[in-house]
């Protein structure tokens, strides 16, 4: 099968390294992908084509905002796909009607901006996944699709990483971030701050919002407090391509993952949660710890921090070698359960109906 995957070129955010691994991987298992539009030389690793007739599937993957190509570019895809051969994934979970929780994080600012996206969908397509594991929550309104997989080649052994330069770092833009990191993570981190070497946030907006034009609406996402993060003597970064965050992660002894609020009770999976296991690191996670049982196996439960920051910060640099044998038992794990020969069957089944 060809495939042809659409959506907003970045490299530096959003799904660009998974649709990246489905290029690398898919001619495998017989078949072809490509991301549509004129060829970016900045985006390493990635084939375009604007040859939209040439593949027999379509694939839109929406983020958080409604990705218009240009009209002729639309018409295009429009006229060269059935509609039966078009699917959505729905990744920040916009085909759902309106969550808001804790007067914080919400997947739209309103019932109208819920029924826009949902007609924007439908008028696309009648098939309209969501990233989660088949238990996921859906809203009701579409079947889960996993999508994303994980591909032990891509595993970096201590032999081949970076110096280790950081005690702790989040690679991560501060996009609905910073209340979890503020309640959770900062409270117990102060008592030891002095325990612990260097610390960093490595993305977007940690130092400074985005200007109001680039905004396009409310400051909540970046919210961010920038004299907390200087009294933590916590360093920001500027962000990395998708293509160096793995070696990016592996400079540090150990990587926070967050997610989104939205999405963790969604139970929407996203990229990071695989590429974190291919870094040479010990990934701690700030995750509801049976969510993380079911996406990691066993060893995932005893990796979360939910609850007791301070103490498994302290415990994971003390006794790395005992959490390294946990992040063995899950990318064993992964390598069982979300390996890509099983991704790229799912897919494809998806898209035959």
């Amino acid at each position: 099968m060809k495939i042809l995957f659409v959506m907003k070129h970045r490299g530096n955010a959003g799904n660009m390294h998974a649709v990246a691994d489905y290029m690398r991987i898919s001619s495998s298992f017989g078949h072809e992908v490509a991301l549509f539009g004129p060829a970016q030389p900045w985006l390493s690793g990635v084939t375009f084509s604007m040859d939209a007739g040439a593949f027999d599937k379509v694939v839109y993957l929406f983020e958080s905002e409604i990705y218009r190509l240009p009209r002729l570019h639309e018409v295009r895809l429009l006229g060269a796909f059935a509609r039966r051969d078009r699917m959505i994934l729905d990744m920040d979970g916009m085909y759902n009607p309106v969550i808001e929780l804790d007067d914080y994080d919400r997947n739209h600012d309103s019932a109208g901006q819920s029924e826009t996206w949902a007609t924007h969908y439908q008028a696309l397509s009648d098939r309209i996944f969501k990233p989660q594991l088949p238990s996921g929550r859906d809203g009701g309104r579409s079947p889960a699709l996993t999508f994303y997989g994980y591909d032990p080649a891509l595993e970096m052994s201590p032999q081949d990483a970076p110096a280790k330069e950081f005690d702790i770092v989040y690679v991560g833009h501060n996009w609905w971030r910073w209340r979890q990191i503020e309640r959770e993570i900062v409270p117990d981190l102060a008592p030891i701050r002095g325990e612990i070497g260097r610390i960093a946030l490595i993305g977007l907006w940690w130092d400074a919002p985005p200007g109001e034009a680039e905004q396009g609406g409310s400051s909540l996402p970046y919210a961010c407090d920038h004299a907390a993060i200087r009294r933590l003597g916590i360093e920001t970064l500027p962000s990395v391509m998708y293509d160096q965050v793995i070696a990016t992660m592996s400079r540090s002894r150990i990587n926070i993952f967050t997610q989104r609020p939205v999405l963790h009770h969604l139970r929407h999976l996203t990229l990071k949660y695989f590429e974190i296991f291919y870094a040479d690191t010990i990934p701690l996670l700030m995750l509801d710890p049976d969510h993380a049982a079911a996406v990691y196996g066993p060893a995932g439960r005893a990796l979360t921090l939910t609850g007791r920051v301070g103490a498994t910060l302290q415990d994971a640099l003390r006794r790395p070698e005992h959490y390294r044998s946990l992040v063995h038992e899950v990318r064993r794990h992964l390598t069982r359960h979300h390996n890509y020969e099983l991704r790229v069957g799912e897919l494809v089944s998806a898209l035959d109906g």
